[in-house]
């Protein structure tokens, strides 16, 4: 018997009792359907980590200097203990590195801290978060300036009371107003406005349409702390090439300055977006096998319950496979047909699964923070999986079809 005939076989009888194949591919169906929802909600978890945070957040070609990760997961007491006596990145070490780092090379420091901020347009409202940078913070991290300017190497060297700010803040503090050349005050010290940043969303729950950004040399540095502890030094290599020997550059400046012997550990970190990432990795990979495993327990069910239906299937047409034998039908054309059946049903099962899992994933994604990105990887195998499970669970039925003696069959009832 050719596939399509046995498919288009199969098709018929599905029509014929439509109730019964509905719920026999009910099982199939809600499982491909979490299978697909749950990789979809993982995948764009994924996407949304490893380009919108390590973009926004951390920047391309870059690393901070910092006396510890900022990012860090699992991180066991004793290590934060050794952390805790680390000593302080200083102003004189970020110098130190900016002095041995080659040509071609951006070099910022910064510090930062949540602040109050107020307007005599506006008074309260949430914290801000308030930055005290070096002027080429904005071209490392990308920042790109919706109106005004950024401000200059000499504008840090003079201290110049000046703020770059983003979209949340002109709207809260300036509303209805150009907040160019207007006065904001941070903890209770006046800046004046120079610049706007293109809005730039959020990451991890944390809005950075929300911070203002002041020269290091201000007296924002004063309300970050800067002088006693950098937040860290912000490194940007040319190329990818040269990110790994200007780490060793920095290493080799800081390991001098701590006093440390070859044989004792960094007491400092490099956080960079592939170190930030490695524990959003492993957690993905927990994830993945979870969305996959946790879904395979309904399919064993769906597989019975089609097998179990198959079983039905076979002995209500007991006769009908008899006459089909008489007539010359071949052991194989009985097997294929059951077989074909079982994968057909089952395989539709899947394609209606893929459907409501994309539409439930979307469904998350617009009530809920968590992102949704489809994986077609996961489309093949919703239906592959189907498919699968029909062949599997059709096995027996189709093979005990097959056997049926055609005298007797014929005499059944």
């Amino acid at each position: 018997m050719q596939l399509f005939e046995a498919v288009r076989l199969a098709l018929q009888q599905i029509r014929v009792q439509k109730l019964k194949s509905f719920f026999t591919l009910v099982g199939v169906m809600i499982s491909v359907m979490f299978l697909i929802a749950v990789v979809s909600i993982v995948q764009g978890m994924s996407r949304y980590v490893e380009e919108d945070f390590a973009g926004k957040f951390l920047g391309v070609n870059v690393f901070n200097l910092r006396r510890f990760p900022d990012i860090n997961t699992d991180e066991t007491e004793e290590t934060w203990k050794e952390w805790m006596r680390r000593p302080n990145i200083t102003i004189d070490d970020a110098l130190a590195v900016r002095e041995a780092l080659p040509s071609g090379t951006r070099w910022a420091m910064h510090d930062i801290r949540w602040a109050d901020a107020s307007s005599k347009y506006m008074q309260g409202g949430p914290q801000v978060l308030a930055q005290a940078v070096t002027s080429d913070f904005f071209a490392i991290k990308d920042l790109v300036i919706a109106q005004g300017r950024v401000f200059n190497e000499q504008d840090d060297a003079v201290g110049a009371p000046v703020v770059v700010i983003g979209t949340e803040i002109a709207e809260r503090y300036f509303p209805n107003l150009d907040p160019i050349g207007r006065e904001l005050r941070v903890d209770k010290f006046p800046f004046t406005v120079i610049g706007v940043l293109e809005k730039q969303g959020t990451v991890f729950g944390v809005s950075l349409d929300r911070q203002v950004i002041a020269p290091f040399g201000s007296y924002m540095v004063r309300i970050a702390g800067g002088r006693r502890d950098l937040y860290g030094v912000v490194v940007q290599a040319p190329d990818p090439s040269k990110f790994k020997p200007l780490q060793e550059i920095v290493r080799e400046v800081m390991r001098k300055r701590h006093h440390l012997r070859p044989g004792q550990k960094d007491n400092f970190s490099f956080e960079s977006s592939e170190s930030a990432l490695a524990g959003w990795l492993k957690i993905k990979q927990y994830l993945v096998l979870a969305g996959i495993a946790l879904p395979a327990i309904g399919l064993i069910v769906g597989s019975i319950v089609i097998m179990n239906i198959m079983l039905v299937a076979v002995a209500e047409r007991t006769r009908e496979i008899g006459i089909r034998k008489s007539l010359g039908a071949r052991r194989r054309d009985i097997l294929s047909q059951f077989l074909a059946e079982s994968a057909t049903l089952s395989v539709i099962g899947a394609i209606f699964g893929i459907g409501l899992g994309i539409g439930l994933s979307q469904l998350i994604a617009a009530i809920s923070p968590l992102p949704a990105a489809v994986a077609p990887w996961s489309i093949v195998l919703g239906v592959a999986i189907g498919a699968g499970v029909g062949i599997v669970a059709g096995a027996y039925p189709a093979s005990r079809a097959a056997r049926l003696d055609p005298i007797i069959a014929m005499r059944a009832e």
